[in-house]
């Protein structure tokens, strides 16, 4: 884990496990890091990113707390570890290269043991994207990470998602709604 640690300390992109598919991330507080990994996707950074943490303070940085209201607080907190990606809304200070043309953030709490570790010993979350080109499948495994995009990271855990069939749904923290199933 310490490689991964100093690489994403160090404002590189690194691809992980997650809960289906292999994620590529770096620190979300560095802008050069995320541009990078933006131009790795070829995705417009207006769509705005995910973040995964290993525990709902980790987001508090980001995310507006206050405009949860309580009626939804333990719906928002039930909902984690795991499968569920949640819009909440975020801070006036949240960076756009991390909420896109949105002021909101989807966020999501895993209990994938790699990203876990990696939280934890960096006290932050993670940016989290699918891990492939624009217009492939994302990669199941360390082995078709490296294949595909090893050119262009910095470092790849190679350990194992946690086995579910299709990526996180993504909801509305507040209302429900969902945008992805």
């Amino acid at each position: 884990m310490t490689s991964a640690v100093e690489a994403f300390e160090s404002g590189g992109v690194i691809a992980y496990p997650t809960e289906a598919v292999f994620g590529l991330g770096c620190d979300p507080d560095n802008e050069q890091a995320v541009q990078k990994l933006l131009a790795i996707k070829q995705r417009p950074i207006e769509k705005g990113l995910i973040l995964l943490a290993s525990n709902y303070s980790q987001f508090l940085p980001y995310i507006d707390d206050s405009k949860i209201p309580q009626d939804k607080r333990f719906a928002v907190l039930s909902r984690w570890p795991d499968g569920i990606t949640q819009v909440l809304p975020c801070l006036p200070s949240t960076p756009a290269w991390l909420t896109g043309k949105f002021s909101t953030l989807a966020v999501r709490i895993t209990s994938q043991p790699d990203v876990v570790a990696l939280c934890n010993k960096t006290n932050k979350p993670i940016v989290s994207t699918s891990a492939n080109l624009s217009g492939h499948p994302p990669c199941k495994t360390w082995q078709e990470v490296e294949q595909a995009l090893a050119e262009h990271l910095d470092y790849v855990i190679k350990g194992e998602t946690l086995g579910f069939e299709q990526p996180s749904t993504i909801i509305d923290g507040l209302t429900g709604e969902i945008f992805r199933s």
